[in-house]
């Protein structure tokens, strides 16, 4: 089955929690203080691309911390809105393609990429365009979720994403939820395959044993056993995770 792009993402199911500003806010101030740490300077002395940026809530938090900001997405609607809600001097929104990326090579500092791997037509290509837009030393926040893991949430069907694709496009139409099963979620190898280009520095483990630092804990409640189960998982056994925050660094 040909994937093509899922435009008008935001207007669909889960897609509408693009909309959430509690949650998006949550979001872009885990990234601002991962970023913070592996990057030299003040983040004011950086410009981000947000591959995936939907409505412009992520982008306009980060525009308070960064030198500038754009942010990019497919879905017309949604960057409609971003257009028409936030207005900033350094921060700028683009209907464009993550896998073709209108911009010169080495153009940015930073590149957010954040649970949109799944959603694009071939993975492969949009990291090839992260790393191509990326300066040299220049950084990918990124943040997937793992083929292995017991609840889909775009459908809230469990072990959906675990099953063979064709057993999948089956048990999403029985469940009435869509007519085929679009998104495409890789195993832990996957994911670390797919990022092969770049240095990998894994947050994961230390923002489940660390949530406060890295504004988590409304996922993970410090000190619980959630917290301690999470933290050996992501330490000892994390191809299970259920998701990764990784920071990508270009190499030459």
């Amino acid at each position: 089955m040909t994937r093509d792009y899922q435009y008008g993402f935001s207007g669909k199911g889960k897609g509408r929690a693009m909309f959430d500003i509690d949650v998006r806010e949550k979001k872009a101030r885990t990234m601002v203080a991962v970023l913070q740490e592996c990057l030299p300077e003040s983040l004011d002395h950086y410009s981000v691309i947000n591959v995936g940026g939907s409505a412009g809530i992520i982008d306009h938090y980060l525009a308070d911390h960064f030198a500038r900001v754009i942010g990019v997405d497919i879905d017309e609607p949604a960057v409609a809105h971003a257009k028409a809600t936030f207005q900033r001097e350094n921060l700028e929104f683009q209907v464009g393609d993550a896998l073709d990326l209108q911009f010169p090579d080495a153009s940015f500092d930073v590149v957010v990429c954040s649970q949109v791997y799944e959603h694009v037509p071939d993975a492969a290509k949009m990291m090839s365009e992260i790393r191509r837009v990326l300066k040299p030393a220049g950084i990918c926040y990124f943040a997937a979720s793992n083929r292995l893991m017991w609840n889909e949430p775009h459908y809230n069907l469990p072990l959906l994403s675990v099953i063979p694709r064709p057993l999948a496009h089956i048990y999403i139409r029985l469940a009435g939820r869509a007519e085929s099963y679009y998104e495409h979620h890789y195993s832990y190898w996957g994911l670390r395959y797919l990022v092969r280009e770049f240095a990998v520095d894994d947050f994961t483990h230390r923002m489940v044993v660390d949530p406060e630092r890295y504004h988590v804990e409304y996922m993970v409640r410090p000190g619980s056993m959630k917290s301690v189960v999470a933290g050996f998982v992501a330490r000892w056994l994390c191809w299970l995770s259920p998701g990764y925050i990784w920071i990508l660094k270009k190499t030459v």
